[in-house]
C-alpha cells in the first residue's frame, strides 16, 4: 500500500507549460497515477503512488522554487486509484469561470485551523451560517451539521448561488468548507466582494484536515474524494440512500455500462442484483453484450453496509 496525495498552491506561475512538462515527466519517472492541474494562479493536484515514490514526489515539490509550503494531504492508496497521470493547462486550477485576477485569494477569508473550526461549532453562535461550497452530489453523503448546501452540479454554478442569496448571509459570520481547501481560497474572496457578510472564514485543509483531528466530530456522514476510493466513510453516520430501492446507502459506483457511466448511490445487494447498472434498460444492454463495459473501480475503501 502506498498514499494518494492530495494538494493544491495558489501562487503565479509565469510558464506553466513548462511546469506542466516537469510535472508529466516527475511522476512518470516515480510511477505516479493521477490528476494534476496547472494554471498562471498555481497547482491543483491529485497524485498516487508506492510510499517511495510520493514521498520522492514531496521532496522534489519542496525543492522548486514555486512550490515549497505545501500542505500535502495523504490517504492510504495506490496507483490502482487512477487509471494515469493527467497533467494539464486551463486557465483556473478549480472552475468557478471568474477572472483569476479579479477574484483572488487574497480576498479569501480568514483561515481556521480544526481546533478553532471545532471550537467555534462547539459553541455555535447565532449569528454563524456555515457554507457547504462543494457540488450536491458531494453534500449528498456527508455534511457538517446545520451546513447550508447549495444545490449546484460544478463549481462554476456557485457564484450564481452567492448572488441569488446574499440577504442570506448579510451581517452574519459565514464558516465555509470544501473538501481539501482549494475551492473555498476563491469561493470566500466571492462573498467577500459583495461586502454583506460580517466576517468570512474558511476550514483550513477543508473536511480532509478537519475529520483527520475529529472523525467523530461536526462533519458527519463520508467525504466524497476525487480518486477511485470515490467516498471515504468517516464515522458511522449514513445521510443518503440507494438510488433503486431507498434503503440507506453512502456508496457510489459509476453504471457498468460504459456509454453510461452514471454515477450512483448503491446498497450491497442492489450492487449484486443489477450487475452494478443503474437501470433495467442498462442491465439488459449489458446482459446481451451491446454495450462496451466499464472496469470495475476498487471496493477496499469502505465496507458497504447493508
Amino acid at each position: 500500500m502506498g498514499n494518494i496525495l492530495l494538494y493544491y498552491k495558489y501562487v503565479s506561475i509565469d510558464q506553466p507549460e513548462a511546469i506542466q512538462k516537469w510535472q508529466l515527466e516527475l511522476c512518470k519517472n516515480l510511477g505516479l497515477t493521477g490528476r494534476i492541474i496547472i494554471a498562471t494562479e498555481g497547482i491543483n493536484g491529485t497524485v498516487a503512488g508506492s510510499l517511495e515514490a510520493t514521498n520522492a514526489y514531496i521532496d522534489a515539490m519542496k525543492e522548486h522554487p514555486l512550490f515549497g509550503g505545501i500542505d500535502f494531504k495523504t490517504a492510504p492508496g495506490n496507483e490502482k486509484y487512477f487509471p494515469r497521470i493527467r497533467v494539464v493547462v486551463k486557465d483556473e486550477i478549480v472552475r468557478l469561470d471568474e477572472d483569476t485576477q479579479k477574484v483572488t485569494v487574497k480576498d479569501g477569508g480568514t483561515h481556521l485551523t480544526p481546533e478553532q473550526v471545532h471550537e467555534l461549532l462547539n459553541n455555535k453562535p447565532d449569528d454563524l451560517v456555515i457554507l457547504d461550497t462543494r457540488n450536491d452530489y458531494e453534500s449528498r453523503i456527508g455534511v457538517f451539521r446545520d451546513a447550508l448546501t447549495p444545490h449546484i452540479k460544478t463549481f462554476r454554478e456557485f457564484p450564481e448561488y452567492i448572488n441569488k442569496n446574499l440577504d442570506t448571509f448579510k451581517d452574519k459570520k459565514v464558516l465555509m468548507y470544501c473538501t481539501g481547501g482549494v475551492r473555498c481560497e476563491r469561493a470566500t474572496a466571492v462573498l467577500q466582494q459583495k461586502g454583506v457578510a460580517k466576517e468570512i472564514y474558511q476550514v483550513e485543509g477543508g473536511i480532509h484536515r478537519y475529520v483527520e483531528k475529529y472523525p467523530d466530530g461536526h462533519f458527519r456522514g463520508s467525504n466524497y474524494v476525487f480518486d477511485g476510493r470515490i467516498a471515504a466513510r468517516i464515522n458511522d453516520d449514513i445521510l443518503s440512500e440507494c438510488d433503486l430501492c431507498g434503503v440507506p446507502s453512502d456508496f457510489y459506483t459509476n453504471c457498468l455500462n460504459a456509454e453510461c457511466n452514471k454515477q450512483y448511490l448503491s446498497c450491497q445487494p442492489c450492487l449484486e442484483k443489477t450487475n452494478e447498472t443503474c437501470s433495467s434498460e442498462c442491465f439488459t444492454l449489458v446482459q446481451e453484450k451491446k454495450v462496451t463495459v466499464r472496469v470495475k473501480l476498487l471496493r477496499t475503501h469502505l465496507e458497504i453496509k447493508k
